[in-house]
Order: C-alpha cells, then structure tokens, then sequence
C-alpha cells in the first residue's frame, strides 16, 4: 500500500505528533512525507518528499496571531499550484494532519482522506467550546477538509476523539523537580515575557524563545533558544509549565504530572476551545500575559495544582484500528471505539 501521510509545519505541535506517527506508518506500506508551512522549529529526522508553502499563520508578538504577516505570507496563486501539482492520485491511502494542500488536492479529485489532528477532536460536536465564533469554526472545518475526521484531545469526549500522543522522549524521561518554571509562550516576544516574569522573584524561569539562538542569562531568567534536548529536560525537572493553551506542551506536561498554566493566544478560537477543556479538568487559565497577572500566576506557583491523569501509549493501536478498513479494501467506518 501507497501511502502520503501530509502535516502542517505551522508550529511544533504537529510535527511532534509526526515523529511518532511517521514510524508506525513505515511499517504498513510505502511511505512517503508531506509537509506544508515553515513555522516549526524542530527537526523532523525523516525524509521528507514534499516540502510546500501551503497557508502560513505567522505568529505575532503581543500575544496572537499576526494576521497582516499571515496574509502577506499566503500565496494563494503559489498554494493554487501546490494543490493543482501534487500528485494525489498515486496514493491508496492519504493520511492528513492539518494540511491544507492534499486536503483541498484530495477534495477537489474526489478522494478520501484520513484527517486525524487535534482540530477535528476540537471540532466534535462532544468537546467544549468556547463562545460562538463561527468564523474560526469555518477555518477549522475547511482550512484542510475530510469527510473522514478522527482527533487527538485532552480527553476523550468521542468515539472519533483519542488521547494525546506523547512522544517516546517524554515518556522515557526522569522526572524530578529542581522548582524552576519552564515556559514557552510563542505569540508573545522574549522581551514582553522576561518585563513580566522578573518581577516574580521568587523562582527560576526557564523562557525558551525562537528569538535566541544563545543562552541568555538575567538573575533569576534563563533563556533558551529552542530546542528539543533542552526543553525535555527542563519540563520534567520543572515544578511547573507556564504555555500557550496549544495541544502538545499542554498534554506532556499534564502527563509528566507537572502543575499547568495555560494563556490561549488571541485571535485563536482553537486555543480558546484547549484554554476551556483544561480549566474544567482543574488547569490554572489567564487571558494574556501582562502586570495585571502577575498575582494570578504568583498565587500559581505557591499552590500545589497537578491534575492526575493518564495517557497510555496506544499510537500504534490507533493507526491500526483507523488503516484495517484499507486493509479490507472497505470504506472507512463513521466511528473507531477507543
């Protein structure tokens, strides 16, 4: 079997979820890698056979999405090539996480597709969600369309929805808390976080930043560029993450038993949604990073809130159960029991 497995490479997130998906994959057919935008920061370690532009967000500095860069960024009559060019039609099965171009190649063809992302748990008629922005809900829905969809989340709200993937390195480390706070807060600049974050004293700050490429040292602040070593092990000896309200970061950290707090990127309706489903399992949640916060998160360091929660490894069970249809040559069922 012929398979394309296609992610977003907007962010970190999917291509984690990638690294621990893609060797599974290679054990069932010929595969070959997809991979669109170029915010990430880390590196894959496999082949990839298509590196497009696809749709970029661009993140900003005070917090959001930057959607003036965003839209310069966009391309569309370079991402119209992209789909136009992409040769779908050689595949028996394309496997999509978020990825625009063999989403729209796909639906414009005719062919199905396997969505399995996080924003089609965020999706599911089950899981929490926030307000009624019925914009971003569209973006959702048909920034990478399936009529095939399947998620990751907090929780398993669905049939359709399976607990997050976390990848081998996380699983496999010592975990230890030495008190410092490690943070990763993309949307907001390195400057904005050290001006907030060193009026409270009281603890270390491990910021890790794309801005860096060196670390940088200011009384109780360490700063990190970003890198996949490093990260790991200051999240596991931390007493604490303080992150965006993504998927990734959030779910290690809640699998590491490390206290949470999250703050959901403006503009996001996806963070939103995350920002929502983890106060109700007990995770600390503020709406930006500013001076007015500052007691919130000093009240959060000094508490004692880790929530206890399990995420078994079952990722080659998921792929598994989603490819045995292909296998059977049937199509693919409405709902998988996790």
């Amino acid at each position: 079997m012929k398979i394309l497995y296609a992610f977003q490479g907007t962010g970190n997130g999917h291509l984690t979820r990638a690294k621990e998906i893609i060797p599974v994959l290679q054990q069932k057919g010929s595969l070959d890698i997809l991979v669109s935008g170029k915010e990430n920061n880390l590196d894959l370690g496999f082949e990839i056979k298509y590196k497009l532009h696809g749709l970029n967000f661009t993140f900003g500095k005070k917090g959001g999405i930057d959607f003036f860069q965003s839209f310069k960024k966009m391309k569309l009559s370079n991402f119209y090539n992209e789909i136009k060019n992409i040769p779908i039609k050689n595949y028996d099965l394309i496997i999509n996480d978020f990825e625009p171009v063999s989403a729209w190649a796909a639906k414009l063809n005719n062919i199905n597709i396997l969505s399995l992302s996080h924003q089609n748990a965020v999706l599911d008629a089950a899981s929490p969600k926030f307000g009624k922005y019925k914009f971003e809900k569209l973006i959702l829905k048909y920034y990478a369309p399936s009529n095939n969809r399947f998620g990751f989340h907090f929780k398993n709200y669905s049939s359709n929805t399976f607990s997050p993937i976390i990848r081998k390195k996380i699983r496999t480390t010592k975990i230890s808390n030495k008190g410092h706070i490690t943070v990763y807060l993309p949307s907001y600049s390195v400057d904005k976080t050290v001006k907030v974050l060193s009026q409270i004293p009281i603890v270390k700050w491990h910021i890790f930043s794309k801005e860096v490429e060196k670390l940088i040292f200011k009384k109780n602040i360490t700063i990190y560029p970003i890198n996949e070593f490093d990260f790991i092990k200051s999240m596991s000896t931390s007493n604490g993450v303080l992150c965006g309200a993504g998927f990734e970061t959030p779910s290690e950290a809640l699998y590491l038993k490390k206290k949470l707090m999250v703050i959901p990127m403006k503009n996001q309706y996806e963070q939103k949604c995350n920002a929502l489903a983890l106060k109700e399992m007990g995770v600390s949640v503020i709406k930006k990073l500013g001076k007015k916060r500052i007691q919130n998160i000093s009240k959060w360091i000094l508490s004692d809130n880790t929530i206890d929660i399990d995420y078994p490894d079952v990722t080659e069970e998921i792929i598994e159960a989603l490819l045995l249809p292909y296998y059977n040559h049937s199509t693919l069922p409405p709902t998988i029991l996790s």
